[in-house]
């Protein structure tokens, strides 16, 4: 599943990365950090691939169960 860094996310703007995602499952509230619907995640990578500031990344301690 992917994760989001909000560390990374610089939260003044629309997230860019919602429109890549194919199931919706990236969502934002306002201008705050995004977050990921972990039932409709695929984990396409899409969105980690599209986010400029890298904040959205794989959830590493899940990456072993797929």
């Amino acid at each position: 599943m992917v994760v989001v860094n909000a560390r990374r996310c610089p939260q003044n703007h629309r997230c860019p990365s919602l429109r890549v995602c194919p199931t919706g499952a990236l969502k934002q509230s306002g201008i705050g950090a995004p977050t990921v619907d972990s039932e409709l995640c695929i984990d396409c990578g899409k969105c980690i691939a599209y986010c400029p500031m890298s904040a959205l990344v794989g959830d590493v301690r899940k990456a072993g169960q797929r």
